[in-house]
């Protein structure tokens, strides 16, 4: 005779509508009182019985009880409806372009329960051969982050992507930067346009497009403080940018700058004719005022920074404008410094990197490949005996001898 099961080992009983066996099993109450039940279904009562061991099991080990039916899909649009809260809209959106192209028309109906790390390295290795390394990070972290929400909320027990690492993409395009020659060329080809203030202040001062974008006139100070002691020369203060919260990439950043005469020019050019155009149409200026905005007096996108300023390089001999960005005009400021011996550490501190390694990393190309400190104090210390010396050449007599 069958005996009765022990309260807590759960239930077994034929499901007609949908021809299973069905086992369930009570693990625990919620807030209210209320049973927290587990199904598990199989077409024998031998499978449905080892799916309600497994589900026992992981109960005991206190182990969540992943839902069978969660997707990927599901993870990664829980994450984008709620996971995304307080971020930039740029970041949200980028997040939601990778995921809607790349990771649900492959990814999206794996149940994410049998998600496995070598799946996640297929695919990522499928998406080198036509993404760029970069695109490659964001799509790991994005699903990473997907799935670790999921984890938190007991749909899945582990995070499989965590195990994956990053392959290499195709290359992207390469920075590049504008030679002493060039770069003369682009500042006389922007003389007589509205993007002149700006490749000055970029290519001499090397702040970063976005902290220029953000940049208010009670920020620039075009006379100094001659009077203070000792006296403050003119400058700029790049304390702002247009990222989430108006503030700069990193603490270090945050930085003010002395102008070169060239800058102080041009933006005292550029101010008299923006007033001039604010009082035709008849508003007030003020000198919170964007230093560079558009006719409304509206922040400038990156678009419309980029199509002025290859513009500009439309009128300079030898370049390609498409190939171009305005952050390559940092770049220059980075390697023409570099051209003229300027300690790397000193760099660091202009452009506004949290260390050294940063400008080496990423203005590699652009620093001097040959440090000669070394040398040079070596010739020093061993000096080169002349060709005419005639022990040059001989032989140390042996000790033996």
């Amino acid at each position: 005779m069958a005996t009765r099961r022990n309260r807590g080992d759960g239930g077994l009983h034929w499901d007609e509508a949908r021809k299973r066996w069905i086992a369930t099993v009570c693990v625990g109450f919620d807030g209210r009182g209320k049973r927290i039940t587990r199904k598990g279904a199989g077409r024998t009562k031998t499978e449905a019985k080892q799916k309600l061991k497994e589900v026992l099991r992981d109960y005991e080990d206190g182990l969540a009880i992943a839902p069978s039916d969660y997707t990927v899909e599901m993870a990664v649009r829980d994450w984008l409806q709620y996971g995304l809260n307080g971020r930039d809209p740029n970041t949200v959106k980028t997040a939601h372009i990778l995921c809607e192209t790349h990771i649900l028309p492959v990814l999206g109906k794996r149940k994410l329960r049998d998600l496995t790390a070598e799946e996640v390295d297929r695919w990522l290795a499928e998406k080198a051969t036509v993404l760029s390394t970069r695109t490659l990070q964001g799509l790991r972290s994005n699903l990473s982050r997907a799935v670790n929400r999921a984890m938190a909320r007991d749909k899945v027990k582990r995070n499989v992507v965590a195990l994956c690492s990053v392959p290499a993409g195709r290359p992207g395009r390469p920075s590049k930067a504008l030679t002493m020659a060039q770069a003369e060329a682009v500042l006389a080809a922007a003389e007589l346009t509205s993007m002149r203030a700006y490749v000055v202040l970029s290519l001499l001062t090397g702040a970063r497009t976005e902290e220029l974008r953000a940049l208010t006139w009670d920020h620039v100070y075009l006379e100094g403080q001659p009077d203070a002691s000792p006296p403050v020369p003119p400058h700029v203060a790049v304390w702002r940018s247009v990222r989430a919260g108006n503030d700069t990439k990193t603490r270090k950043s945050r930085r003010t700058l002395a102008l070169p005469g060239r800058c102080i020019e041009a933006l005292a050019d550029h101010r008299e004719r923006q007033q001039r155009a604010w009082q035709a149409a008849k508003r007030r200026w003020s000198p919170s005022v964007l230093v560079f905005a558009s006719e409304a007096g509206t922040a400038l996108d990156a678009a419309n920074v980029r199509r002025a300023f290859r513009s500009v390089l439309k009128k300079v001999p030898g370049i390609v404008p498409g190939e171009w960005t305005p952050r390559e005009l940092r770049h220059s400021f980075v390697s023409l410094l570099s051209d003229q011996g300027v300690p790397l550490e000193e760099i660091s501190r202009l452009v506004g990197h949290s260390s050294t390694a940063v400008t080496e990393e990423v203005y590699r190309k652009q620093i001097r490949p040959v440090i000669q400190t070394g040398a040079v104090v070596m010739d020093d210390i061993f000096k080169k005996r002349p060709a005419s010396d005639p022990k040059r050449g001989e032989e140390e007599p042996s000790r033996e001898a």
